[in-house]
């Protein structure tokens, strides 16, 4: 029976602790507490096991698709998309930012907005009717400038 003054569930041990005193557990830091396990460790006759983690690591499904979590890699020469073989179709304005609408020789539309690089360039300003990018010169010359205007009809 329990001794008055003792917490509800706590056995009181005569001798063991002062009447009235709760019962406290001690722990030491980083000494692992028993029955007590680590989030996502299985246990093995009685020892904690670290997860393994290429188990938790979700795998991407491409399913001919290209990777969206992989850097992008621009191909240099005459396999890669330059500036000079796109054409401006459209540009998007509103009060707080402006969009190209640039599309490639294979049909493929990009929407752009300053600072996104496009193949060889990057694209440093949007007019009212005309795009400007900054295409890498080869062998370490500074950059040209390369004006794309917008297509009419």
């Amino acid at each position: 029976m329990p001794t008055p003054g003792t917490p509800t569930g706590a056995v009181s041990t005569p001798g063991a602790q002062t009447p009235g005193a709760p019962t406290a557990a001690v722990s030491t830091p980083g000494a692992p507490t028993p029955g007590a396990q680590t989030p996502g460790a299985s246990t093995v006759a009685g020892e904690n096991v670290p997860p393994d983690p290429s188990a938790a690591v979700p795998k991407y499904q491409s399913r001919g698709r290209r990777d969206p979590f992989e850097t992008l890699e621009v191909r240099e020469g005459s396999g890669g998309l330059t500036v000079a073989a796109t054409r401006l179709t459209g540009i998007i304005r509103s009060n707080r930012s402006a969009l190209a609408l640039i599309e490639a020789p294979d049909g493929i539309g990009y929407i752009l907005k300053p600072g996104d690089t496009l193949g060889d360039g990057r694209l440093l300003e949007i007019g009212s009717d005309s795009v400007v990018f900054a295409v890498a010169a080869k062998s370490g010359a500074p950059s040209n400038r390369v004006v794309l205007k917008l297509a009419t009809n």
